[in-house]
């Protein structure tokens, strides 16, 4: 009963085309369309709600309230018929293109994704690492793992694990000095990134309140997957996420010398635009990796 209510899908485009620019020219180049096309498109949807959609303005064009309450909608409506159209074809299932931070892309993900492949032998993987935020826009990446709080606008979050640190070193590093018997003993060998607000922050829960770094030697990664290799190797003492070293934990490659482990309030977050939830590929990968992280840290118990 609801299909008396719907538009030429042509005033549609041309409409969602004329709101992302603000501007009806600039519309009407995207779609190869005359602006007085893009014009007679847009006045056939104002007929039909009976209400203007644009403010026209000297340089160009703004939203009416009206215009506001459709854009977003026209906007998801016109991507969800993309995706079915695609999917129809067999093109979404082909690829997913994961961006994630470095550290858990190469520490976590990257160890365990053939898992994901063989329970989903139809959707092919790639996973790009790098320290940037993805913009879902142009960079043809599908959904994400991102550290922060979560709050980025227009996009679906999850968090998937809380962000910890802890100095880690190689324990014949410590052995050098005799063993770490107090925090500050850490400061008796190099230290990697030390300009790292973590290490202040951790100091300070440790009971060092004064931590003068003005005359040290600083070495600076860019990463913490870089400064865990460094300190494997013992070049330094690391500030690091424990739960995603306990393989060199395990093996003696890593140790952790005290037992406090802080956090600043940030996670590693599952996240992808709002309107691509329903894609199966973003299903099946939001599934697994749930399953993953819940047996992660399952295992740590």
């Amino acid at each position: 009963m609801y299909r008396s209510y719907l538009t030429p899908l042509s005033a549609v485009r041309a409409f969602e085309a004329a709101a992302r620019h603000q501007n009806f020219t600039a519309a009407a180049e995207e779609l190869g369309m005359t602006q007085a096309a893009v014009s007679y498109q847009i006045k056939i949807l104002e007929d039909r709600i009976g209400a203007p959609l644009f403010t026209r303005k000297a340089r160009g064009v703004q939203l009416s309230q009206a215009g506001s309450l459709f854009a977003s909608k026209a906007t998801d409506a016109l991507d969800i018929l993309s995706d079915a159209f695609a999917q129809a074809k067999g093109h979404t299932e082909e690829t997913l293109a994961i961006s994630a931070a470095i550290t858990f892309g190469t520490s976590l993900l990257a160890q365990r994704i053939g898992k994901f492949q063989i329970e989903n032998p139809s959707i092919s993987v790639r996973i790009d690492v790098s320290q940037a935020l993805t913009d879902f826009e142009t960079d043809g990446i599908d959904i994400a793992v991102r550290v922060g709080r979560g709050n980025w606008p227009n996009l679906t979050s999850q968090l998937l694990m809380p962000v910890t640190f802890t100095p880690m070193l190689s324990p014949a590093l410590a052995e050098e000095i005799g063993g770490i018997k107090h925090p500050t003993d850490l400061l008796k060998l190099p230290v990697i990134e030390l300009g790292d607000p973590w290490w202040r922050q951790w100091f300070r829960k440790a009971g060092v309140e004064e931590l003068d770094v003005s005359n040290r030697q600083k070495l600076e990664l860019g990463s913490q997957i870089l400064e865990a290799t460094a300190a494997v190797a013992g070049q330094g003492v690391g500030i690091l996420t424990p739960a995603l070293y306990r393989n060199e934990l395990a093996r003696g490659q890593l140790y952790q010398p005290f037992d406090l482990v802080c956090d600043d309030g940030t996670g590693y977050w599952l996240v992808y635009p709002e309107n691509r939830k329903n894609l199966p590929k973003i299903k099946a990968f939001e599934k697994w990796l749930k399953s993953e992280i819940l047996e992660f840290q399952e295992a740590a118990l």
